[in-house]
């Protein structure tokens, strides 16, 4: 496998493992973050991902073969409504911005980055989680500012760009595009390192039962990344893959 791939969330965690992975492979990467990557920008704002979309789009000459949305902040973060920002609008922004793009690329398919977490309590109607559905970012950071949740912010973001992801197959789909999306435990990264330090999300980190016995790192989640990426995933379209060792099945054993 090799062409040109964009991931954003390059610079650290698993936005830098996925990197390393694909160049071994041979792939030109261009980052997105912000620090150290090839494009330099902020996706909490509108103006942040229009630039990374830009720029992108510039560097791969139009044509992008893969692309990884890799980009996101924890349950520590504050104010919450920066969390929301660049966790959804961030991705599904830089999604989209990138879909015409990605069909001019070879084999083209992309990869999101959810996380497990979000199923782990009904978010089906909340109201923060049906503004980002409906892209009303004013909206989406009024109400998650109101209720000054960082959890919730956290967990409706990721739980709303699981069903993005999903609410796109068919299109995608049908436009050659290849795309699925990784929802993993926790993980290794600057990002975890944060919530276990932070006083109102450290402790549940440190609670949680992990039927494996141990927190994955980010190599780990690079590997299923690349192979959805990859030849090997060509039929895998509109999936949500869970890579937790084995806490949501624990949790939620009669739903799948």
């Amino acid at each position: 496998m090799s062409g040109i791939t964009a991931i954003t969330g390059s610079a650290s965690g698993i936005g830098a493992a996925t990197r390393k992975r694909l160049e071994t492979e041979g792939d030109r990467v261009i980052g997105v973050d912000v620090r150290d990557a090839e494009v330099i920008a902020d996706l909490s704002t509108r103006e942040g991902r229009q630039s990374a979309v830009k720029a992108v789009d510039e560097q791969s000459g139009g044509r992008l073969d893969r692309l990884v949305l890799s980009a996101g902040l924890g349950a520590h973060v504050r104010p919450p409504s920066r969390v929301a920002a660049v966790n959804y609008f961030g991705a599904v922004d830089v999604l989209d911005g990138l879909f015409g793009t990605l069909q001019k690329g070879a084999d083209p398919a992309a990869v999101v980055l959810c996380s497990n977490s979000a199923q782990m309590m009904p978010m089906d109607d909340l109201p923060y989680v049906l503004a980002l559905l409906d892209h009303d970012e004013g909206r989406a950071l009024k109400v998650i500012g109101e209720a000054d949740d960082p959890v919730l912010a956290y967990l409706g973001s990721k739980h709303a760009l699981g069903r993005a992801v999903r609410r796109r197959a068919g299109e995608w789909g049908r436009a050659g595009v290849r795309l699925n999306a990784v929802a993993p435990g926790p993980v290794m990264t600057p990002l975890l390192q944060g919530d276990m330090d932070d006083p109102r999300t450290g402790q549940a980190v440190r609670d949680l039962k992990i039927p494996l016995g141990r927190i994955g790192r980010p190599e780990e989640i690079a590997e299923l990344i690349a192979f959805l990426l990859g030849p090997s995933g060509a039929w895998i379209h509109g999936s949500i893959y869970y890579i937790d060792g084995g806490v949501d099945a624990e949790i939620r054993p009669d739903r799948f």
